[in-house]
């Protein structure tokens, strides 16, 4: 059925380069029809060096919010008004409310993750985390955890770009959350192997095996899993990693980054329209095949 539009439809949407891939269009669009709400979300190919202008533009005509991916993440943070606590602690957001031309970011991946692994029944506040990587992703998933409750987090990453900045986030969660933080430079095998041996969680942060190179994992001894280890992957193209499928094979529970995807796209639509998003739904529509 054609969704109708009107001069009272709201405005919702998609900004970052290139966004012709993205589900969020298809799912929030349902969203708002199976509960009735007068909004249409679209998809805008913006780049970093246009985003100020494209901002200005939505403010202006009262566009409601909007989500933001790569590369304009960071950006969109200076632009904002307003930044919630895990968006201030990272720089960078992925959503946007526009509340009468005052612009509040939020960052929604880490609730996405957060959600995700409680509908494993895995709880891991108050436990230890592992994690693989220190790029957006990885640090939406650092600074959410840290926020709610998870006692330790071991950081790996290579000396590349992210590994000053990560410094800088590491320092903050410590001094402004009870989550005890540390940065690994990820060279030392023995280091990651005792600190996996003792954490609850394992996650990967990092785009390592996703298609087409599915032949690559960020660990290579499966000797480093154990069976109480739940093993996490942001990756969801293929749905099962190389990671995934020897942490399995170790007897590891494990999980894909699917519904990470779909659980921080409800976070945001709550945050603009007040509704939970109806995700069972959803799922089964765009996220079963």
């Amino acid at each position: 059925m054609a969704k109708n539009i009107t001069g009272h439809t709201g405005l919702l949407c998609l900004l970052g380069s290139p966004v012709e891939h993205s589900i969020s269009p298809a799912m929030h669009n349902e969203a708002c029809d199976q509960l009735g709400l007068d909004y249409a979300y679209l998809a805008f190919d913006v780049p970093e060096a246009k985003m100020p202008e494209a901002v200005e533009g939505l403010r202006t005509m009262g566009a409601r919010g909007w989500n933001i991916t790569m590369p304009g993440k960071n950006i969109m943070c200076k632009l904002a008004d307003k930044v919630s606590p895990a968006s201030e602690i990272s720089g960078a957001c992925n959503t946007i409310v526009n509340d009468d031309g005052v612009l509040t970011a939020y960052t929604t991946d880490g609730i996405g993750f957060m959600r995700a692994v409680k509908e494993n029944d895995v709880d891991i506040i108050g436990k230890k985390m592992t994690l693989l990587g220190a790029g957006g992703a990885a640090t939406a998933i650092l600074v959410q955890a840290a926020l709610d409750g998870v006692a330790e987090i071991n950081v790996f990453n290579v000396r590349d770009a992210f590994y000053s900045r990560a410094e800088e986030i590491v320092a903050k969660l410590n001094e402004r959350t009870s989550c005890k933080v540390t940065l690994h430079d990820f060279s030392d095998p023995e280091i990651l192997r005792a600190s996996i041996a003792d954490s609850r969680i394992l996650v990967n942060g990092t785009s390592l095996g996703m298609a087409p190179n599915t032949d690559r994992t960020a660990i290579q001894d499966p000797t480093m899993f154990h069976k109480d280890l739940f093993v996490f992957d942001v990756v969801y193209n293929p749905r099962e990693t190389r990671l995934l499928r020897e942490a399995k094979e170790a007897g590891c529970q494990v999980s894909n980054g699917m519904y990470m995807l779909l659980y921080q796209g409800a976070a945001s639509f709550e945050l603009w329209t007040g509704k939970e998003m109806p995700v069972d739904i959803i799922k089964e529509k765009y996220f079963s095949k």
